[in-house]
This record gives structure tokens, sequence and C-alpha cells, in this order.
């Protein structure tokens, strides 16, 4: 156990530390001849106290392993509970946070009494870090940084399912920038790049932890706004309108001689007899009334008002 590569730990029935191998050593920071004799092997792992995987063996608590740690492996052949999960760890005397996975193995005497439990630990940081800058790649839009369109669908249905469960309403802003291609035109592509940015910085300024933006396609923004009512919605793109205009980007092309977005709103209870393609095209209709009616303007529903 002491010579193995990988990171391992035993402890007792009591949950004291009988082994802490050398490549555990390495990993936490923290030497055998602290942690031998003690039941302070967490501090090596987390800021607060928190049990491991074998502990929450020994203490016969593993109906919470899957509460503890979100991501657990399959059950062990004829047991009902996983005994492989992975976590984000602190790792305060290492000095750095590691993804770390880990393995328990309970070992019993003659009798089926638990004796110790053996835990090993594998270091999958580099891994995780590149699942999640896939991840990110995925769903990201990748001048802006927004949310791309398919996290867009994605998020949309999930929140019109939430949102017909629970009977809230759910409200869409659809934002387009105005006289754009006149701006692109005299600016060039760079130019017309930084000022998508600077006006995706502008929405995402205006949501609350819930709602979601995302760069829809070309010029053009989504916002999707949970649990919001037509009238909070509308208080929200006029804030977005005004941050824009505040921004002060100059388009010499445009009728007001600056940059703008023109905005419109939608909100429905979702049900059986509506869609959220339906919620769409109703804020896209009123994006295409706010741009006749001279732009630079936010527009609800025409049955709203």
């Amino acid at each position: 156990m002491e010579m193995l590569a990988v990171p391992a730990f035993v402890l007792d029935s009591h949950a004291q530390v009988l082994i802490w191998n050398r490549a555990c050593e390495r990993l936490t920071g923290v030497p055998a001849s602290e942690i031998v004799g003690t039941d302070h092997h967490w501090r090596s792992f987390y800021d607060e106290p928190r049990p491991t995987l074998a502990d929450l063996v020994i203490q016969n608590r593993l109906d919470e392993i899957r509460h503890i740690y979100p991501r657990h492996g399959k059950p062990q052949a004829g047991s009902a509970t996983p005994l492989s999960v992975e976590t984000w760890c602190d790792m305060p005397r290492a000095g750095k946070r590691r993804y770390l996975a880990a393995d328990a193995s309970p070992i019993f005497d003659d009798s089926g009494r638990l004796k110790a439990v053996v835990e090993t630990l594998r270091d999958l940081t580099e891994e995780k870090m590149a699942r999640l800058a896939l991840e990110k790649l995925a769903t990201r839009d990748g001048l802006t940084g927004l949310a791309n369109r398919r996290c867009f669908d994605d998020t949309l249905a999930a929140e019109w399912q939430r949102a017909q469960r629970q009977c809230q309403p759910i409200s869409l802003l659809m934002v387009d920038v105005d006289n754009f291609k006149a701006y692109n035109d005299a600016n060039g592509h760079l130019g017309g790049d930084e000022c998508l940015k600077r006006i995706a910085t502008a929405v995402a300024s205006e949501m609350r932890a819930n709602d979601l933006v995302a760069r829809y396609g070309g010029e053009e923004f989504a916002v999707i706004l949970p649990n919001q009512s037509l009238k909070g919605a509308a208080i929200v793109a006029e804030r977005i309108r005004s941050r824009v205009e505040r921004l002060r980007l100059p388009n010499g092309l445009a009728p007001l001689r600056q940059v703008t977005v023109s905005i419109g709103a939608a909100t429905a209870i979702a049900g059986p007899d509506n869609s959220a393609s339906e919620l769409v095209a109703i804020a896209d209709a009123a994006l295409y009334r706010a741009k006749h009616l001279g732009r630079n303007r936010i527009s609800l529903p025409s049955a709203e008002g």
C-alpha cells in the first residue's frame, strides 16, 4: 500500500487513519506523520468538515452518497450502493483545487464485521477542465461569450416545461441592432465584432441570475426571462435599450447617428394549447413592429397594446 503509485489511505472502523501512502502525501501536501492515528483526514481535501467516501462507508451513510456527490459511479456487483464518486476538492495544503475520483473498498473480518475501508484517489483535473472547455465551446458563442443558439433552444425548451409544471409565466425578448450593416460597412468587420461584444456586455448586465441571454444569430440577441410578466419584461427591455443607447457608439450612416437596438417582447403562460416556438414567433413579430415604427424602441404584442 505504501509503495502504490495511486494515492490511497486506509481508515479503521472508527474512521482513524491507519495508512496514508506516499502518493497521497504528494497529492495533498500532507505528510503521513500528521494524519496517521487521527480522524483529521478530511482537512487534506476540504476547507470545511465534510465526510470522505470512506467515512460514509464506515458510518453506514451510503444512502447519502448520491446527495453529497452528484457524480457517482454505478453500484458494484452485489451492492445496491455506488462506491465510486467524483468531486472537486479544495486541497488547502496543496494550494490548488483538484477534481478527484475516489473509490472506497470495505474490508471485513471473518465474522463479517467491518474492519477497515481503503479509499483510492485519481486526479482527473486535466480531463475535467478539458471536458468543461469542450462543453463551453458547444454552448457558447465564440465572439461574445454569450450562450449560443443551441444553448438558447435547449434552455427555452427546459424553461417552457418548468413554467408549464409550475403554472408560471415565461417572457422572451428579441433584441436586434439597428442599422448594423451600415455600421459594419463604415467600421469593417473587426469594428462590427467589437460593437457586438459591447452590446452583448450591455445586455448581459441587465440579467438576473436565472435569466439567459444568447446570441441568436448575426446582430440579433435573445433573452429568456423565467417567471417574468409582460410588464416586467417591458421594464427589462427598456433598461437594455437605454443602456445600449448610453454606449454612444457612433454610427454616422444611421438616422440617429449612433448604435441603437430595437426590442420585441412577448409573454406566455406555458400550457398544452401553446408552445415555445409560438412565443418566439410573437416576440419576433413585436421586434418587426419596433423596426417598422422607427427603431430604437421596444414593442409589445399587438393584443397587449
